[in-house]
């Protein structure tokens, strides 16, 4: 681990390079222009909880069982190369990941989002992944997400009050059972816009749980910020 963190820091003095072809990076960030214009970036979908819709609009799902956030935006497809990257970053410690899909981000989410947040909240990690891991990969983007758009991040926001099974594979239903009563808030966000940062979503099950979390601790608004959205699964 030592060794990755070392690798990672050399980066930060270093000329930008593309993170996918490696040549020069553009604008000053790790990527070049003909590999951004390849990313798979979000399209027409719900506004709500991100479903692929053939326009803007509430999908069914969301009209007649809405989830307790107000809205949801993720920039990309979870698509190559995005899946890849967001690979190296959590399982690879690739940190600098983070700064590339976090400037992209909040570049996206400035142009799209009406009204910024008051708070930005990073999806929490149990204490026991984090000491494997050596990071919370929400926390790293939201870093740059953060400074992006001048909003302020509270990075232990909200807790896991319990470890859970990792949500890969399961389906909606048993990713809720999954996480029942798994989150805690440790902020005061009475009255507050609050935004909650993850790196990928799927069922939005995670999201829905936390926002409900955070309405009763006394959050007037969540909506739900991720770098990529996934296939639903059913």
């Amino acid at each position: 681990m030592v060794d990755k963190w070392l690798i990672n820091a050399q980066t930060w003095w270093l000329p930008p390079r593309c993170q996918l072809c490696g040549a020069r990076g553009d604008d000053g960030q790790d990527i070049c222009h003909p590999c951004r214009l390849e990313l798979p970036w979000r399209g027409p979908g719900c506004w709500r909880c991100g479903e692929v819709l053939t326009e803007e609009g509430c999908c069914g799902r969301c009209q007649h069982d809405p989830p307790a956030f107000e809205q949801s935006y993720a920039v990309f497809d979870y698509a190559e190369p995005v899946g890849h990257l967001i690979h190296e970053l959590k399982f690879n410690a690739r940190l600098h990941v983070a700064r590339l899909l976090g400037e992209l981000m909040a570049q996206d989410l400035a142009a799209r989002v009406v009204e910024l947040p008051d708070l930005l909240i990073p999806v929490p990690l149990h204490a026991r992944r984090i000491r494997q891991r050596g990071f919370n990969q929400s926390v790293e983007l939201g870093r740059f997400v953060a400074r992006g758009l001048g909003v302020a991040m509270l990075r232990d926001g909200c807790r896991r009050l319990r470890a859970t099974a990792p949500q890969v594979g399961k389906s909606a239903q048993a990713r809720r059972r999954n996480l029942v009563a798994a989150f805690g808030v440790n902020a005061d966000v009475a009255g507050q816009r609050v935004a909650l940062l993850d790196d990928v979503m799927t069922t939005g099950s995670t999201a829905d749980l936390l926002a409900q979390t955070l309405k009763r601790a006394g959050a007037r608004h969540v909506q739900v910020w991720v770098c990529a959205r996934a296939a639903r699964r059913v």
